[in-house]
């Protein structure tokens, strides 16, 4: 990677907001879990472990920030599909198939896709309510 682009990206992710940072581990979840499926499809079996081990990482940090207390039962069902991503990755992982990996891009997408609705759905709620006090 080069220098700028390696800066940009460093850059974009301390300006981020925390909504934006959610969607970024997403996109990034997303990649590693379609690099996997691709790597499985070429047999390339240390490329196929790095990227469920970033995967893994990644969704094992958002399983982590979740706050239950917070979250109530949207949490606790957010920990349950993660779960599923964590068992399917390491079944795909261990018997070196891709079929695992497809239910988990499935599930991934469907969470990124959720999230930029209710994002945009809060943004345009803010600027409603902002031009309302104005």
């Amino acid at each position: 990677m080069s220098y700028g682009l390696g800066a940009y990206k460093k850059t974009s992710i301390h300006t981020a907001s925390k909504e934006q940072i959610l969607l970024m581990l997403y996109q990034a979840a997303i990649k590693s879990c379609k690099k996997a499926i691709e790597a499985i499809g070429e047999k390339n079996i240390p490329a196929k472990g790095e990227h469920i081990g970033k995967l893994q990482d990644i969704v094992i940090e958002l399983n982590n920030s979740l706050d239950f207390e917070v979250g109530g039962d949207i949490a606790k069902e957010l920990s349950s599909l993660y779960d599923f991503i964590l068992f399917s990755s390491t079944q795909a992982n261990i018997k070196i198939d891709a079929e695992p990996l497809e239910g988990c891009l499935n599930v991934l997408t469907t969470l990124y896709e959720g999230w930029g609705e209710a994002i945009k759905t809060l943004r345009k709620e803010s600027a409603q309510k902002e031009q309302q006090g104005a």
